[in-house]
């Protein structure tokens, strides 16, 4: 009997796994994928937060990091300046040419975009970028 709680409370645990950090809470995700890693891009002001939503093996950070970048700018249409945080979630410092993120949204320069459609009735569709150069 002592365990039902216990197992309530790493239930609880593991559903807010997928949960955007506190600054970027009640924001609408861009689904995109880069190069293999798919992410939840949620953006705010000069501040981007890339939560990468698939299984991969043992990742490291660096190309990780380097396709966050990829999907922050893709979706913020600015330049990334920084990119911190770990393997499942990526914060990033924008640069953009009018103090704000623009609504239009641009490829990063060596990337094609394609158009996946959504797997589940509810999902939004997913944006595929290939970059070249980048892992």
């Amino acid at each position: 009997m002592k365990s039902v709680p216990l197992f309530i409370l790493i239930l609880i645990g593991l559903v807010a796994c997928n949960t955007p950090g506190p600054h970027f809470r009640g924001l609408t995700a861009t689904r995109i994928e880069v190069n293999g890693s798919l992410f939840e891009v949620r953006v705010r002001s000069e501040m981007a937060e890339a939560m990468r939503i698939n299984p991969e093996y043992a990742p490291r950070f660096g190309p990780i990091r380097a396709r966050a970048a990829l999907a922050m700018s893709a979706v913020s249409g600015c330049e990334v300046k920084d990119v911190l945080g770990d393997q499942a979630l990526a914060t990033g410092v924008l640069k953009c040419r009018s103090g704000t993120h623009e609504t239009r949204q641009l490829l990063p320069s060596g990337c094609i975009q394609k158009i996946k459609p959504p797997l589940r009735t509810h999902d939004p569709p997913i944006r595929i970028l290939s970059c070249e150069g980048s892992s």
